[in-house]
């Protein structure tokens, strides 16, 4: 018998996802963003999975132009009425991909991809994506990484076999050719996280910003 109430691709999958609230994240941009890119100087900028647009906001809104893409036109619309209300949606160019599929076209002075996971990700899938990503670095530009290096400490995740890729794992699938890239930041973060049953506990993140040097 065959289930017909899972999702057939990714793009009914995120549909679903954001179509059960009016809202899913705070607004609010993601912190190893702010820490990484809160010096860096305005230029073009590319968010990869940007959901209700709150990197990409945060970037418009200190000079960046972006394009921000994501697979659910759901996601997208909600992001550039934020946008739109923060007075910033002339610098943003929104757009509707499966990463999987279709990329965008252009080099950029930062790419960012926060918190790219997806339970629907084929084997080796987001490996693809992110060396693509890395393809569209602009000379002198950085690939920026914000990962889940595990479950937050309240979750039993004995049952699952979920991988969260390690620093070394990330910089590995890259493939970045040797001389053309300098590791500027590769560093797990611990902070405190508060579960939807008001649980506490710690989860661990990973960042990596590589820059192109030629």
């Amino acid at each position: 018998m065959t289930d017909t109430t899972a999702p057939r691709s990714a793009q009914e999958f995120w549909e679903g996802f954001y179509q059960e609230r009016d809202q899913i994240w705070t607004g609010k941009p993601n912190p190893l963003l702010v820490r990484e890119a809160r010096d860096l100087p305005p230029g073009t900028a590319l968010d990869l999975g940007c959901g209700e647009g709150g990197d990409a906001i945060w970037l418009a809104e200190r000079g960046w132009r972006v394009t921000a893409v994501d697979i659910s036109a759901t996601a997208l619309g909600r992001a550039a009425a934020h946008a739109g209300n923060a007075g910033v949606g002339d610098r943003i160019e929104w757009a509707e991909h499966d990463l999987a599929l279709t990329f965008p076209e252009g080099t950029f002075d930062l790419v960012t991809a926060q918190f790219f996971h997806s339970p629907v990700d084929k084997s080796g899938e987001q490996t693809r994506i992110l060396r693509r990503a890395a393809d569209a670095v602009a000379p002198a530009g950085a690939l920026l990484i914000g990962s889940h290096a595990g479950w937050p400490s309240f979750v039993d995740h004995s049952h699952t076999d979920v991988h969260f890729p390690t620093l070394a794992e990330l910089l590995d699938g890259l493939e970045l050719t040797p001389g053309q890239w300098r590791v500027e930041t590769s560093e797990e973060v611990e902070r405190e996280l508060t579960g939807p049953e008001g649980q506490v506990g710690l989860r661990t993140d990973t960042v990596l910003r590589v820059r192109r040097t030629a």
